[in-house]
């Protein structure tokens, strides 16, 4: 099969985690009858790019070259490619494959395939590695490859720098506002404005619910207004927190690490529900479940969204005119950019200019 000599940054594979990215060189292969290779034009910066990087899950691959908020122009398809051309703005989130036969699959719910080795991750690859030591390169380079069925239109009204952001943090957010039925008449609460809560609040707030913006800072407060929240909660006010007990229908956390949850969970109303999507690990504490039964709450997890959401977030977005806040930032700039993520020092999130690399 044909190589493409691709440049990109990441971790090289001596490296044991916690380390500084660095420009490589890799190959992909030429793309299939049903892939597409796609020149990457911008890439998003998640918090889970360091987590992998860092070796934070205990799972990554080295070398691991990050990114999963893509958004290109196609260069070329397979021949049995049917949905897109060469030349058409595109955007990869965060699966570029699966077993594509499964009953998650055939729903468009691959984040939740059930094949004998699981989604194909944008980059780290197998979800549930099988012991080949399979591997995969992300966004932070210059092309990528997909498999068509996991290769989003971007609607022309995104801006394409902003739209790549939407095919991580906005499928996240938007995938469990929709499960649990965000509407008109809802009180929201987001648990977290970072990269992913800002998107939350704007999608909350385009399904008609009255958002507040939960925080522990008080300095988050005057921009979570200006993104559409209606109040703002300060999460380390004990009176504030009691005062707001028992009013929410629906809470997402967006928290990137271990924190207790049971600090969250009065704030629900009868039948209400708390989902956590920033954090794949333990919380701090176990769940108290009488606060749970006490009002028949529900308290869960979400992990990213299918292709059926992402494009579905993708259009809902173009037609509210969301998008979400952004800092464009050269390729040479991502170690200091990782460093501001984990810092809280960046409002809402970086966006590579993939021009930059290629002018390594």
């Amino acid at each position: 099969m044909e190589k493409i000599k691709t440049k990109g940054y990441g971790a090289s594979g001596s490296l044991i985690g916690g380390k500084t990215l660095e420009l490589m060189e890799f190959d992909r292969n030429e793309p299939k009858a049903d892939e597409i290779l796609i020149d990457v034009l911008f890439c998003g910066v998640c918090h889970s790019d360091i987590h992998q990087v860092n070796n934070d899950w205990k799972n990554t691959i080295y070398p691991c070259v990050p990114g999963h908020e893509i958004v290109g122009k196609i260069i070329s398809t397979g021949n049995s490619v049917t949905k897109f051309k060469a030349g058409d703005l595109v955007g990869v989130g965060c699966m570029i494959d699966s077993c594509k036969t499964c009953s998650a699959c055939n729903d468009g719910e691959e984040q939740f395939c059930e094949g004998p080795v699981g989604q194909t991750m944008t980059y780290n690859g197998y979800w549930k590695p099988d012991g080949t030591d399979f591997n995969t390169f992300g966004g932070y380079s210059t092309t990528l490859v997909a498999q068509e069925k996991f290769v989003m239109n971007i609607p022309e009204a995104l801006s394409p720098a902003a739209a790549a952001p939407i095919l991580c943090a906005g499928v996240t957010t938007y995938s469990p506002l929709k499960h649990f039925g965000v509407k008109a008449g809802h009180k929201v609460g987001i648990i977290g404005i970072g990269g992913l809560g800002h998107m939350a609040v704007k999608i909350a707030k385009a399904m008609g619910a009255t958002v507040t913006a939960i925080t522990s800072k008080e300095s988050k407060r005057e921009s979570a207004l200006a993104i559409g929240a209606d109040e703002v909660l300060i999460s380390e006010n004990k009176e504030a927190m009691e005062n707001h007990a028992a009013t929410f229908d629906f809470l997402l956390s967006t928290i990137p690490y271990p924190f207790d949850v049971n600090d969250f969970i009065p704030l629900l109303r009868r039948h209400g529900a708390l989902v956590t999507v920033g954090l794949l690990g333990p919380y701090k504490a176990a769940t108290n479940n009488m606060d749970v039964a006490k009002f028949n709450t529900t308290v869960g997890g979400s992990m990213i969204g299918g292709t059926v959401e992402t494009q579905e977030v993708l259009d809902f977005c173009a037609e509210h005119h969301i998008a979400p806040e952004i800092q464009m930032i050269n390729i040479e700039d991502i170690n200091e950019a990782f460093n501001k993520v984990k810092d809280e020092e960046v409002r809402f999130r970086y966006v590579i200019d993939m021009a930059s690399l290629k002018s390594n």
